[in-house]
């Protein structure tokens, strides 16, 4: 189920063991009700494309989503399960890694993923990043971390944005936010697939234009070999 997305294919050239994923709108599934009503519908369709992206039995993590700009490196850090069952990285809206096999996974619906990928050492990043994360300044702070923790430089980073909501549909440009972000911060590559969420229902799914009541897109990444 996970889409052969053109977008995506920058991050995964950067490095031959990196791939990236993006699962869109499920075609013919009726979601009327909230988030956690609408996970619920979602999961087995999710969980599909998982074991096909990472394989059956496939370690994946997830971040708890918060609107923030916390990032956390997995694994090592403590989980919670979520209302569907699964278990999830609380407080944090960025998941890191350098370790191979792992599948870091995060949820949109107008927001953006982020992904990140290290030609130099093969480090990945998954980030969410909305109005309030982007303005926060989580694309920074996951530089920081990745820095910190494995040694990257920006000038070694690519990064991809995911579709997500833009004007005129919505009134503020992040976008625009996070790709100035990029550019200040050195990053050797950076690439926006420019796909405004709100402007297409068959493909997309959005928060803003289903009134909250719509399912999510789900980005993945794993790193399955080592430099």
């Amino acid at each position: 189920m996970t889409e052969d997305c053109a977008f995506l294919k920058p991050l995964q050239d950067c490095h031959p063991g990196i791939r990236a994923g993006w699962v869109a709108r499920v075609p013919g599934l009726a979601i009327t009700g909230e988030r956690e009503a609408a996970m619920r519908l979602l999961r087995p369709y999710h969980e599909a494309a998982l074991a096909k992206f990472g394989g059956s039995g496939a370690a994946w993590w997830r971040a708890e989503q918060v609107h923030g700009k916390a990032v956390a490196r997995v694994p090592g850090v403590p989980q919670v399960l979520a209302p569907d069952g699964l278990p999830l990285v609380p407080g944090v809206d960025g998941l890191v890694t350098q370790q191979t096999g792992l599948v870091l996974a995060i949820y949109v619906a107008d927001c953006a993923a982020i992904w990140l990928a290290d030609r130099r050492t093969g480090a990945i990043g998954l980030l969410h990043s909305g109005k309030q994360g982007t303005a926060a300044g989580i694309l920074d702070n996951a530089l920081a971390v990745m820095a910190r923790d494995f040694g990257t430089r920006p000038g070694d980073l690519a990064a991809v944005l995911s579709p997500c909501i833009r004007p005129p549909d919505y009134e503020v440009d992040f976008a625009a936010q996070i790709a100035l972000q990029a550019a200040r911060a050195g990053l050797h590559e950076f690439h926006d697939c420019g796909e405004n969420t709100a402007a297409d229902r068959s493909r997309h799914y959005s928060y803003r234009l289903e009134n909250g009541k719509t399912g999510r897109m789900l980005a993945l990444v794993v790193r399955d070999s080592l430099p």
